[in-house]
């Protein structure tokens, strides 16, 4: 392959930047509160920022674009999904959980619901999804890297791993909102210029192939308008490195390995085992790896069966209701000063997000008429790194191949370095004993099995294995948060029942799509996209069970919901576990009471654990 030097040296800068702005900030981390919370200090606009670039992953930067090239209108619904998440997010849960002084979403659980029986399983759910969400940043930084230069897939993985594990293990969360808030704005500008750029070329009919026509400006593979397939502009030999089940919408010519020209007809599946390279005349339509979506007049239009629309809500309901189960998410909101400050946060969340999801819907729809062999390949996730030299062949195509680049592993660092602190600080906090030193080994432990589970497991869809991430939070914590902060009757029982039944499905989905992928790709929709029943399950059973066992509310439910919408100006929101963690606003000295989780005595205020109450509980009394 050739080596895009420029490529090269923008993910080195990248790295760089991102390892000294974690190195710089950890110098300031000593206590628990900065690893967990970042004393708890992030103003609104940074905390947005921090959101917001933890929040762009590679399903965002690579994923999105590479299912508008081979869905079409379908795909739409995934930035529309992602961003209205966080609506919900805003409505129901940002301010009550800031105002509740939880440092994890396992210990909010117990503070609503008094049972460290749900914590502990809340526990190893925040784990499963943050690992389900880590693969795919990981295995999206291995590929990104295998374009860019000649390195194994693995080695993307391992480098992002490496820098990303650095930072946490420093400075935990203190370090790497600084980071992360950096990389939102680096991001935004690295996909930004460079579809700024190709939609100017393309406009003015500069780019390679494209021609002016009554319709207007078309690529080499046609114009979007027209309704027959994208073609092949050139003879064209198309690479394919893992197996792929292909149709074609046309009588199509193609070469095989062994020299023989046949022809594949419509309506028939043809699977290519790889390593295999396949010649194409000039004029050829594009086979595709979905043959319902390869004439553009489908691919311009949602899908009109039963089963793409029920699968299409239950996207929409996944994502809807998943941001607010996310646990780095969760976690970045638990670092605002006050419940007042979280709301604004997401509101200023909205506008940074619904402004980057402008640009990867564009590159897709230019990847669809510039680069259509992606679509033999079934590797769409490029997209957005091959469009640049697909359009503006030389060292133009190069530069803006290399800043595209270098957002993407942006995308990579910052997403994953917000799952693994999460997961980290769950894992430190519900299962060890909360000191800064579980913190670091717990991330050190996080890192290495996310590292070897993208290595080993086979690279799916970016943005389809995070839609099974968000799958799993709206089954799991979204029932209970939005019933612990608004339905008083509420019992850990029915939370239990719940979570676990809502979260085995969907667990359980997963398993036999890893299944079907190996044994003729046979799971249906619902598999795929399990959202649509596990969710109302899981919020029907949540609630059929409190209802039975309505003796199981707990007695301090009256003091804790006051708590959580009180008005700030009140005064009753206090920060829990302060016995083991010290108070929020001690001075980062690593002899101070609670910077490596040793007990300040008389430091919680009224009301607070250490303060003569059951600790855990967090109750607030007169």
């Amino acid at each position: 392959m050739q080596v895009n030097p420029w490529a090269l040296a923008s993910v080195a800068l990248v790295v760089v930047v991102t390892f000294y702005l974690g190195h710089r900030t950890s110098r300031f981390a000593r206590s628990t509160h900065d690893f967990l919370v970042a004393r708890r200090t992030v103003r609104s606009r940074r905390n947005a920022a921090a959101i917001a670039g933890e929040y762009i992953s590679a399903a965002s930067f690579l994923g999105v674009a590479g299912l508008v090239l081979k869905e079409g209108a379908d795909a739409l619904w995934y930035p529309i999904g992602f961003t209205a998440g966080f609506l919900a997010l805003m409505l129901f849960v940002a301010g009550p959980l800031r105002r509740s002084g939880a440092y994890t979403l396992p210990d909010f659980m117990e503070a609503r619901l008094s049972s460290p029986g749900l914590r502990t399983v809340s526990t190893w759910f925040v784990v499963f999804i943050g690992l389900l969400y880590l693969l795919p940043q990981l295995q999206g930084a291995g590929m990104a890297m295998a374009d860019v230069m000649p390195a194994p897939a693995w080695a993307g993985s391992v480098l992002v791993t490496v820098v990303i594990a650095y930072n946490v293990i420093g400075g935990g969360m203190r370090a790497i909102t600084v980071v992360q808030a950096f990389q939102y704005w680096f991001k935004l500008f690295a996909i930004a210029a460079p579809t700024f750029v190709l939609c100017a070329v393309f406009v003015t009919g500069g780019a390679a192939g494209s021609s002016l026509s009554g319709t207007g400006v078309s690529g080499p593979a046609g114009g979007l308008g027209e309704p027959a397939p994208p073609v092949f502009s050139a003879q064209t030999q198309v690479s394919v490195e893992t197996d792929v089940v292909l149709g074609v919408a046309e009588s199509t010519r193609v070469q095989v390995d062994d020299g023989t020209w046949t022809t594949w007809q419509p309506g028939r599946e043809y699977p290519v085992e790889a390593p295999a390279t396949l010649t194409f005349p000039e004029g050829a339509p594009v086979p595709t790896v979905d043959p319902a979506k390869s004439a553009n007049t489908d691919w311009l239009l949602p899908s009109p069966d039963l089963e793409g629309l029920l699968s299409t809500y239950s996207l929409l309901l996944a994502l809807f209701l998943g941001t607010m189960g996310l646990p780095h998410v969760l976690a970045r909101f638990y670092t605002n000063p006050d419940g007042k400050a979280a709301r604004r946060t997401t509101v200023q969340v909205l506008l940074l997000l619904g402004l980057f999801y402008l640009f990867p819907v564009m590159l897709g729809m230019l990847s669809r008429m510039f680069v259509p062999e992606l679509l033999v390949t079934g590797n769409t996730d490029a997209a957005v790194l091959a469009l640049p030299t697909g359009m503006v062949p030389g060292i133009g195509g190069q530069i803006l191949a290399a800043v595209l680049a270098a957002g993407a592993f942006a995308a990579f660092l910052s997403t994953a370095s917000g799952l693994v602190s999460s997961v980290s600080g769950v894992v430190a906090t519900d299962l060890m004993s909360g000191k800064v030193r579980d913190y670091r080994l717990s991330s050190f432990v996080v890192a290495v099995v996310g590292v070897l589970l993208a290595v080993l497991l086979p690279v799916e869809d970016l943005a389809l294995g995070v839609g099974m991430s968000f799958a799993l939070a709206a089954s799991t914590f979204a029932p209970l948060l939005v019933l612990g902060v608004w339905w008083r009757r509420l019992t850990w029982l029915g939370a239990m029942v719940g979570m676990c039944t809502g979260g085995g499905l969907v667990l359980g989905a997963v398993a036999a799509n890893v299944v079907s992928v190996h044994t003729g790709d046979w799971a249906p929709w619902l598999l795929k996209q399990p959202a649509l029943v596990t969710v109302p399950v899981a919020f029907l059973l949540t609630i059929v069970v409190s209802l039975a066992t309505s003796d199981r509310v707990p007695d301090d439910v009256g003091a804790v919901m006051l708590r959580l919408h009180a008005p700030d100006p009140l005064g009753f929101m206090r920060d829990r576990a302060v016995q083991r963690f010290g108070r929020a606003d001690e001075r980062t000295d690593p002899t101070a009471p609670g910077s490596q989780g040793a007990p300040g005595p008389g430091s919680g205020p009224p009301g607070a654990p250490g303060s003569g109450q059951q600790p855990g509980r967090g109750r607030h009394r007169k």
